[in-house]
C-alpha cells in the first residue's frame, strides 16, 4: 500500500522543520513529500501498518466522499482505478 498525501493535523510545526515552507496543503502532497515530514525512511520499509510507531484512526468521513481515478505517473495498469482519495481535498498532489 502506497499513501501518497494526507491532510496533516497533529506535528505542523515539525513537519514545517523537515519540510521548509509555510503552506499545509503542500507539506504531504506527494509520496516524497509526506515521508519527509513525517519522517519516514528506508528503516520503515515492511513494518507493519498496524503497530508502533505507526497509528491509524477510524475516520468520520462519510464512504460517498471517498472517490477512485486512474493511476498517474506510471506506465503500467494506467487504466485501473486504484488511486483512491477524498473528493474535493486541496491536500492531494493532483486532483482527481
Amino acid at each position: 500500500m502506497l499513501i501518497r498525501a494526507i491532510q496533516p493535523q497533529f506535528g505542523i510545526a515539525r513537519m514545517r522543520e523537515r519540510r521548509g515552507g509555510d503552506d499545509d496543503r503542500l507539506l504531504c502532497s506527494g509520496p516524497g513529500k509526506l515521508c519527509q515530514a513525517l519522517a519516514i525512511d528506508g528503516s520503515h520499509s515492511r513494518l507493519p501498518l498496524t503497530a508502533p510507531p505507526f497509528a491509524f484512526a477510524r475516520s468520520e468521513t462519510d464512504p460517498a466522499a471517498i472517490v477512485s481515478g486512474r493511476r498517474i505517473g506510471l506506465t503500467k495498469a494506467m487504466d485501473f482505478e486504484w488511486r483512491f482519495g477524498l473528493a474535493g481535498s486541496p491536500y492531494l498532489s493532483r486532483r482527481f
